[in-house]
């Protein structure tokens, strides 16, 4: 394990074994960050203290479960939102714990913005979160009547157009 885990204070080390224990990775990051940058510790030094903890406490993690990608889930999400459904999106994301994954999001107009429906990563079975993400995107749009876009779908880029500049980019001025 990392030697900087016993320059933490027990109260320190007991919030990020709480944080770790509930999976809020980048809260334990935080404490970890917050209370050892004084002394020189980065980032991702943080993160790998905090990786031991995960690999430390092993099974006792209650691990989150991957947001439902079902029609009837994405679909009660979608309803949910404060605004009139006119595409379904998906957009590529990233950090340093999770790597890349995939954003399911809902654009809203009247009032305009988005929503969040869902976040794809990697999977244990190997499917590429742009392909899951991009299968449940297109059922959604297909149930609600809206068009879907994902703008990369085939290499991680979250700089790729997004549905709304794209559409007014063919639209014109």
């Amino acid at each position: 394990m990392s030697g900087w885990w016993a320059y933490l204070e027990e109260g320190t080390r007991q919030e990020v074994d709480a944080n770790v224990l509930r999976d809020r990775r980048m809260m334990a990051v935080k404490s970890v960050w917050d209370a050892m940058r004084p002394l020189g510790l980065g980032l991702h030094e943080a993160e790998q203290v905090v990786q031991a903890r995960y690999e430390a406490l092993g099974d006792r993690v209650q691990r989150r479960r991957p947001d439902p990608l079902d029609i009837p889930s994405l679909a009660a999400r979608a309803a949910a939102l404060p605004g009139r459904v006119a595409a379904i999106e998906a957009l590529w994301d990233g950090d340093t714990v999770h790597d890349w994954f995939v954003l399911l999001v809902a654009v809203l107009d009247d009032p305009a913005g988005e929503g969040h429906l869902a976040t794809v990563h990697y999977r244990h079975d190997g499917a590429p979160p742009s392909t899951v993400a991009a299968e449940a995107g297109r059922a959604l749009a297909d149930h609600l009547g809206v068009p879907f876009h994902f703008s990369s779908p085939d290499v991680p880029d979250d700089t790729a157009p997004r549905w709304r500049t794209g559409r007014h980019l063919l639209e014109g001025p």
